[in-house]
Order: structure tokens, then C-alpha cells, then sequence
């Protein structure tokens, strides 16, 4: 069973997605186990601060190590081996064959959700991983947590239960994003569906998939 555990400021932004769906149902069918740490529970004195001023000045406020170490410290006694993963914009760009990779892996993972304008940069010494989700600046790090989560569990073999459809939608093969895809009535409002899907001729279906299947952009 592959465990993940994720470490945030905000843990009930994952009770509603670790919750329904398929990973609901991955947890119930045991192939996976998802938790969250409380990273305020590490926070320093009454307050439970987490937070200061970044020294040399500047705006915002940085996540201090020292709740940040102590929540890693935390997760991985329940887990001395797991991976640990630093959700961040200057990290590698998380890609299908990143997630599959990650799938295929015997690694647990700890999941490292910044907040404010950052976090202490010692932190990276206990990181395996900087992993970032697009070219574009989020809240915090619990939604690309969520994000790496997903895309690595609907991976994991039983997950889907049709091993097959993983292995085909988009990004699959590095290169090329989903076909249209069509299903009842054949007539809606005057769109119809093409004649080619409804003829039964595999053939002719797999190359009109073919041809109409759009080329991802390189980066």
C-alpha cells in the first residue's frame, strides 16, 4: 500500500477531495493510504507561530524551519523511508511520466504545502524532490499537493479498475492530448455524432482517433 502524508497549514482543504471519488475509494479498497499533519500543531509557543519576517527585509512572511523540520521529523516516524516532496514554483515540472514514475515506485511520500511568501530555505535540506505544477503563482501548496496525489494514485494498478484507460488518455505517450469522444443520444440538437465511431469498423475507428487527436505543445 502506498502511503502519502501531507503536511499543511490547512487540513481540512483535503478532507473534501481525499474523501470522494477515487480517492475514496482507493483508501477503502486499500491500495493507498492518505493523511494530513497539522503543521500549527508544531507552531512555536502559546500562539503556535509559524511564521516571522524574512531577514534582509522584504514583504510577506516565510514559514520558520523549525515547525517545518519537526512536522518532517513528525512524519517520518510514522514512515522513515518516505520521499519527501516540497510543493514550490522553482521546482522540476510535474508531468505524466513524473506521476508514472512515481506510481510505478515502491517510495512512500511526504508532501511539504508552502504558504505565505515561502518558507526558510533550510528546510530544502530535508527535501528529496521540488515539485511544481505550472508557470503561474498559487495561495499556498495544498491544491499541487492534491494535484501530484491524484495523478499518481489513479496510477496505481486497481485504482481504475481498467488498467487499460490509464494507459491511454492524454499525455500518455509524451506527445498528444485526447480524441473527441461522443456518447448517447447519436442526435443532440442537431450535432451529430461522426458516422465513423458509430460503423463498428476498428480500423477506420483507430485512425480517425488518430488524425483528430491534438499534438501537445513543447516546452
Amino acid at each position: 500500500m502506498k502511503k502519502f502524508q501531507v503536511i499543511t497549514l490547512f487540513p481540512d482543504m483535503f478532507s473534501g477531495v481525499f474523501g470522494s471519488s477515487m480517492l475514496w475509494k482507493a483508501q477503502k479498497d486499500e491500495h493507498v493510504e492518505l493523511s494530513t499533519v497539522d503543521l500549527r500543531q508544531f507552531g512555536l509557543g502559546q500562539r503556535k507561530t509559524v511564521d516571522d519576517t524574512p531577514y534582509g527585509g522584504g514583504d510577506g512572511m516565510l514559514l520558520r524551519p523549525e515547525p517545518l523540520f519537526a512536522a518532517v521529523e513528525h512524519a517520518k516516524q510514522n514512515d522513515p523511508d518516505a520521499k519527501v516532496l516540497l510543493m514550490t514554483a522553482r521546482g522540476q515540472r510535474w508531468k505524466q511520466a513524473t506521476a508514472q514514475a512515481h506510481a510505478d515506485s515502491a517510495d512512500n511520500y511526504i508532501l511539504i504545502c508552502g504558504r505565505y511568501e515561502g518558507y526558510d530555505e533550510r528546510i530544502v535540506s530535508l527535501v528529496d524532490e521540488q515539485v511544481s505544477i505550472g508557470d503561474y503563482v498559487l495561495t499556498g501548496g495544498e491544491l499541487p499537493a492534491m494535484t501530484v496525489v491524484d495523478s499518481i494514485v489513479r496510477l496505481i494498478p486497481g485504482v481504475l479498475g481498467g488498467e487499460a484507460s490509464a494507459e491511454i488518455e492524454s499525455f500518455s505517450d509524451g506527445r498528444t492530448l485526447e480524441f473527441p469522444q461522443y456518447t448517447r443520444p447519436e442526435d443532440f440538437r442537431g450535432m451529430k455524432v461522426p458516422e465513423v465511431l458509430l460503423s463498428g469498423n476498428h480500423a477506420e475507428i483507430a485512425k480517425w482517433r488518430s488524425e483528430n487527436s491534438q499534438v501537445a505543445e513543447k516546452e
